[in-house]
């Protein structure tokens, strides 16, 4: 098959990877062209723990397990369920995501506080009550500090873990990384955050041993949804590879709270080596630098040459 060829095969499922990315396939979006603009060098960089985590393909299988395993905390599930057009636009939720997660990483420091102070005046209204894990009712704010040290320890825990099944080596190693994106905790406004991955581990231990966590029907409902996300046909089969990823890199008392017990087959069948195929695959399709990344170099250069 000639290089044309390859190209006609690929460049529908190229589309659609990115479009599902990045809302839209057919221009780079205007935030990511912003990075190329700042005037600082930004709080990461290259040879960063946060650049080498962010910008490789496990990031697939991490987003995953991050809404997995927020959604055992009964508050930060009440903010998505009340407030959240998961179900409407969950594509749209998910760019929103990745923006902010790369204007931290590659943005400058001007870029990353912006973009923060917006996620944060959204959840201004993300307001309302929820039933704890011991049964008692509680208010619930989304800019509460409590609650948001509880998605950043899960979105620190997912990325790191899956960098560390299925990406290459973190320059200062789990701890680095940990404390490299304790910067996007405090912009935030998590104080304190955990600065090395035992750290970090012995906080999501110390929340599900105190009961704060709980499964029932309306986690299994967005397990559900996760499950089968509304993704274009030919993403599917991959997308199934990638949850299954993702859910065998929990704990088995999160599984069991989520409805995801392991299972024998798991155990035969060779998920590691087809994760690693599909994020392979993934890679080959996006190129070997996110666009973000490509655009904070070129920030750089300029601020070098300046």
């Amino acid at each position: 098959m000639t290089g044309a060829a390859v190209e006609r095969v690929l460049a529908p499922v190229r589309s659609r990877l990115i479009e599902t990315l990045a809302g839209r396939s057919d221009e780079v979006p205007a935030w990511i062209l912003r990075l190329e603009d700042g005037e600082d060098a930004g709080y990461f960089g290259p040879g960063s723990a946060a650049w080498a985590v962010h910008g490789g393909m496990p990031t697939l299988v991490a987003g995953v397990r991050a809404l997995l395993l927020q959604a055992l905390h009964p508050g930060a599930l009440a903010g998505v369920r009340d407030f959240s057009r998961y179900r409407e636009d969950p594509l749209g939720r998910l760019a929103g995501t990745i923006q902010w997660i790369h204007t931290v990483t590659f943005g400058s420091r001007g870029q990353a506080v912006a973009g923060s102070e917006m996620v944060r005046s959204l959840h201004r209204r993300v307001t309302g009550s929820y039933v704890d894990g011991h049964g008692v009712e509680r208010p619930y704010s989304a800019n509460d500090p409590d609650l948001a040290r509880w998605v950043h320890l899960a979105f620190t825990d997912a990325f790191l873990t899956a960098h560390e099944n299925w990406g290459g080596p973190i320059p200062g190693g789990a701890d680095g990384y940990v404390a490299e994106w304790a910067t996007a905790a405090e912009l935030m406004g998590v104080p304190d955050a955990p600065r090395s991955a035992a750290a970090l581990r012995a906080e999501i231990d110390a929340v599900t041993d105190a009961g704060e966590l709980r499964g029932g029907p309306e986690v299994e409902e967005i397990v559900r949804f996760i499950r089968r996300a509304p993704l274009r046909r030919m993403l599917r089969p991959s997308y199934r590879i990638v949850f299954r990823a993702a859910v065998s890199t929990l704990e088995p008392r999160h599984r069991d709270l989520l409805g995801l017990p392991a299972t024998a087959a798991e155990r035969v069948l060779p998920l590691h080596g087809a994760t690693s195929a599909v994020l392979a695959g993934a890679r080959t399709l996006l190129g070997p630098q996110t666009q973000a990344e490509l655009a904070a170099r070129r920030r750089l250069a300029r601020l070098a040459g300046a």
